[in-house]
Order: structure tokens, then sequence, then C-alpha cells
């Protein structure tokens, strides 16, 4: 993705939102450390992690989606910042434009930073420009750390792994076994215009 951006000017440039459906481009001035994920089946079924930061949401494509195996890393790719207004977003987007193809709200909820450095809190948007950061979620589906590093050096490559702490289980697949989203209650091959 190049530099790290604090604008929409990238999310803007590449929708239509009249035609899409989704969030106008607009920043935010609250920052209520919520997240989400988002099930996408556009040309590949994949999972878009938002993260509320600095008035907008930080994001990421995971195509295997998270994983509560401490011992599995999962892609994540850098996307474009979108609007905090993305958060909830829920639709399918039509063809022909950008990401066209069903949006899931698969899970939501809150998250602590704690990316450390030198014994205090770092700021999220600092270590997201850094290339490494820690969450701590709170979802519906998803719960406990996970850390994210940048593996490469156009800063579109990271890897999401999640931390060994009490919500880490080896066994369990929500990706899998918790398809419905937590909005709607619909599967993805339900959600329709």
């Amino acid at each position: 993705m190049g530099k790290e951006k604090d604008d929409l000017k990238n999310y803007k440039e590449k929708r239509n939102t009249k035609k899409s459906g989704e969030p106008e481009a607009k920043k935010s001035k609250s920052d209520k450390n919520r997240f989400s994920f988002q099930k996408h089946d556009a040309q590949n079924l994949h999972y878009d992690f938002r993260l509320e930061c600095d008035g907008v949401l930080k994001s990421w494509a995971i195509p295997k989606g998270p994983s509560t195996d401490t011992s599995e890393k999962r892609l994540a790719i850098r996307t474009e910042d979108h609007p905090v207004d993305y958060i909830h977003f829920e639709g399918k987007i039509p063809e022909g434009e950008y990401g066209a193809g069903p949006v899931l709200l698969w899970d939501k909820g809150t998250y602590k930073n704690i990316t450390e450095k030198d014994d205090e809190i770092k700021d999220l948007k600092k270590a997201i420009e850094d290339g490494h950061f820690m969450v701590d979620l709170d979802g519906e589906k998803i719960k406990g750390g996970y850390a994210f590093t940048r593996t490469d050096k156009d800063e579109g490559q990271w890897l999401m792994v999640k931390m060994d702490d009490d919500k880490a289980d080896a066994r369990r697949n929500p990706t899998s076994t918790e398809p419905e989203s937590v909005k709607s209650g619909k599967k993805i091959e339900d959600i329709d215009d």
C-alpha cells in the first residue's frame, strides 16, 4: 500500500458509493476502539478486519480469516482505510463496482491496544505505521490478544497471530463452525441486494 495514509482518498477513488451502497468517505471524530470482521465474497472469499483508529477504520484483508490457534500465522494484506461508518456494513456490492459481491458482518466488538514499548502503551497509529501492534479483542466470536506484524517493505503483507492467553483454543475453528452474521443471522449466500 505504500506509506500509511490517514485519509480516505484511496477509498474514495476506488468507489462510487451511490452505486455500491457503501458508506461515503468521511473521517469521524470518534474513537470508540471498535473492530469488526466482515466476510467478503468478492473475487476470492476473505475476511476484512477493520480497526477503529484516528477517525478511520484501519483495514486488512485476511484470506483465511482469524484463527484461535496460536500456532497458525494468518496472512493479512493491508488495504485502504475505510470510513468509520463501514464498521457495521452488510450488503451486496453490485457487479461492476470495486469489491463486487456480498459482505457479511461476521463479528464485531471492542478492542484494547496492548502494544508496549519501554513499559508504556505505544500509540496505536504509530505502532501500525511502524509495522507491529497488538490488540486484545472482545468480540462476539473472536476474543483475546492478537499480534500483527508487517513482513515486507512495501507495507502490504502482514501476519496476524493469536497470542497465547486464556482465549486461545487450537480445537476451535469459528470461520467454519460460526458462519452467520452477527447483525442479521444470515449466511454469506443469503446476502442480497
